[in-house]
């Protein structure tokens, strides 16, 4: 049995006036999608546990099997593992947004225009961070680039009491509500204050206005946390596996697990990513004795906080006919019988541009025992019509890998 998770970041939502009342999961053309659906099963699952932040870390952490009470230790810690750093002990990590502020006379009265500085592309991100690692780093403090707008900041024995706001929560927001509480704040706050100026008149950030681009004129640094310690996925299911993904958080919860992180050329994050890419690696890697995949596509999220409706519609008909589609065609053609998860993590409501923690439809397809009379459409409504609820959210890899043993 091969087994294949198909993750939509950010793909659930709520109804859109503009769509007609439909959520974007209504709205768009998905024929492969539903089919699966009418012969699979179908429900909600509870993926940000009470008390928890609702993002992509805990999120997809519980959509991996993990209880995120049991094995959360933070955000950045996943990405520092994905990019190769080893974190001592006694080390905490950061996420380093590069992030578009408004003009103002003072820092506090800055609105966050733009968390990802318009999806500044990594070459030029890497030149800023370097501008800024050579500003600011430190025996202490230590910068590392990562993909688009989303970088790395470790700080060797710090304090580890933190109040910090990831900058799409607060987007269209003055930031002075939102700035570093912790006994060492005034140092992270010192930081970004200085680092405005000095991107801000940096050749690449000028360039990039003269193009009409949203300049990185800033950092924004959030998502504190220590090294994790996660058993290995193959210890716990018996199974080889191996994570596709553009972003670093998903990647680093590969390596903490245990799983091979396969890398895709023209994988970005965004709608423009390489979906048939993507596929065509998880293929090979089943192809090539791995027995799970997960795949993470990141295009309906960055749509929702950017606030961009078609576009999140768009992206979700591009899953159903770039991925789904040739997935379900490659397995078959495999020989070998298999069962699909496709699910979101967490929803991304467009109305809020940020993540929240309502339960999110799933939907179960087994190659061996397709059912009969299962629901025409697979979407939020459609899965909370079928009546079946997953409370425990790391207990739906359970279900998926053995049927009957998940927990309701």
């Amino acid at each position: 049995m091969k087994y294949v998770v198909v993750l939509g970041d950010g793909m659930a939502d709520y109804p859109v006036e503009s769509l007609g009342g439909k959520t974007p999961l209504q709205a768009a053309d998905k024929p492969h999608i539903d089919a699966l659906a009418a012969q699979g099963q179908v429900g909600m699952v509870q993926t940000v546990p009470a008390g928890f932040a609702p993002g992509s870390d805990t999120a997809n952490l519980a959509v991996l099997g993990y209880d995120p009470r049991l094995y959360y230790t933070g955000r950045s810690p996943f990405e520092a593992a994905s990019m190769g750093v080893t974190l001592a002990d006694d080390d905490l990590t950061f996420r380093c947004n590069l992030v578009t502020l408004s003009a103002a006379p003072r820092y506090e009265d800055s609105i966050m225009l733009d968390h990802s500085a318009d999806e500044i592309t990594t070459a030029e991100a890497e030149i800023l961070l370097a501008a800024v690692s050579e500003q600011f780093a430190s025996d202490e403090l230590a910068f590392y680039p990562g993909v688009s707008y989303r970088h790395l900041l470790v700080w060797h024995h710090a304090p580890t009491e933190w109040r910090l706001t990831p900058p799409h929560d607060i987007l269209e927001q003055r930031i002075g509500d939102y700035l570093p509480v912790g006994p060492a704040a005034e140092r992270l706050l010192a930081m970004m204050k200085a680092s405005v100026p000095l991107l801000s008149a940096h050749p690449v950030n000028q360039k990039r206005q003269q193009q009409g681009l949203a300049p990185a004129n800033a950092i924004w640094i959030w998502g504190e946390g220590t090294k994790p310690q996660l058993p290995a996925f193959s210890e716990k299911y018996g199974l080889r596996g191996a994570v596709i993904s553009a972003v670093d958080l998903i990647k680093g919860l590969g390596v903490c697990a245990g799983l091979e992180v396969l890398d895709v050329e023209g994988a970005t994050g965004n709608m423009h990513t390489n979906f048939r890419g993507k596929v065509q690696a998880a293929l090979a890697a089943l192809q090539d004795g791995k027995d799970f995949v997960y795949l993470h596509l990141e295009a309906p999220d960055e749509c929702s906080h950017r606030q961009e409706t078609e576009n999140k519609v768009r992206s979700i008909t591009l899953l159903d006919r770039e991925v789904v589609q040739p997935l379900v065609a490659g397995l078959a053609a495999l020989g070998e019988p298999y069962r699909l998860l496709f699910l979101p993590d967490h929803a991304t409501p467009l109305a809020l541009r940020t993540h929240t923690a309502d339960p999110v439809p799933f939907l179960l397809y087994d190659s061996t025992a397709p059912a009969a009379g299962g629901p025409t459409r697979y979407d939020e409504a459609a899965a909370q019509d079928a009546g079946l609820f997953i409370r425990e959210g790391y207990t739906l890899m359970d279900l998926f890998l053995n049927p009957g043993q998940g927990g309701a």
